[in-house]
């Protein structure tokens, strides 16, 4: 099992950003899958979570009307579209499907700053 994050950066404030995450070793069609965040000094948080055909989905209420969840499972991949980012929403983002063994493995994650 492998995921590897992609698509952080530095942006403003109310800037935007698209994050990638590829899936290897599992079914990847057959599974919800779930974007978190880790902030300096903070528990890991439950950002996003959808659906294995994406026909559902679910947001923490800090990020909902801002982040739309979205996969593609001809590419194993799921991505994250983040707008009006604030500085409360820098962390490390990771994404991993919603059970175990998946939640077993994590990625590297990829960091995204924002910058008031």
């Amino acid at each position: 099992v492998q995921f590897v994050e992609s698509g952080g950066g530095l942006v403003q404030s109310g800037g935007s950003l698209r994050l990638s995450c590829a899936a290897s070793g599992f079914t990847f069609s057959s599974y919800y899958m779930r974007w978190y965040r880790q902030a300096p000094g903070k528990e890991r948080e439950l950002v996003a979570t959808i659906s294995s055909t994406g026909s559902s989905t679910n947001y923490a209420e800090s990020v909902k009307g801002r982040f739309t969840i979205s996969r593609d499972n001809a590419k194993n991949t799921v991505y994250l579209q983040m707008n009006s980012l604030k500085p409360e929403d820098t962390a490390v983002y990771y994404c991993n499907a919603d059970r175990y063994p998946m939640l077993l493995y994590w990625g590297q994650g990829t960091q995204v700053t924002v910058s008031s």
